[in-house]
C-alpha cells in the first residue's frame, strides 16, 4: 500500500463522521464498511431522498472510489440485486 492510499478503517470513519454530522440521516441505523476504498452502504431508512443522501455524502469522501448502496427503503431496488460500479480509478 502506498501513501497515497487512505487506509479503509480511516475511510469508514470519515462517512460515519459524515452521517454523524447531517442532521438529516444522523439518527437513522446504517452500516457502513468499506473494502478496498469502496463503501458498502447498508440498514433501513424511511425514504429514497434520505438513501440517495447517504450514497452522495459517501461519495463526497476523498479517497472513495466507488459505492455499493444496499440501504433497504420504499421504492429502492432490491438489497439483493447485481451491482455495477463505476470506479474512480
Amino acid at each position: 500500500m502506498t501513501d497515497s492510499v487512505i487506509a479503509d478503517e480511516t475511510l469508514r470513519e470519515a462517512i460515519l463522521d459524515a452521517f454523524a454530522a447531517d442532521n438529516r440521516i444522523a439518527a437513522d441505523n446504517l452500516r457502513v464498511g468499506v473494502l478496498n476504498s469502496i463503501a458498502h452502504l447498508a440498514g433501513k431508512v424511511d425514504d429514497l431522498s434520505k438513501r440517495d443522501l447517504a450514497e452522495a455524502l459517501a461519495h463526497q469522501v476523498h479517497g472513495i472510489r466507488g459505492v455499493v448502496n444496499r440501504i433497504d427503503c420504499p421504492g429502492a431496488p432490491s438489497p439483493a440485486r447485481t451491482v455495477n460500479l463505476d470506479l474512480k480509478i
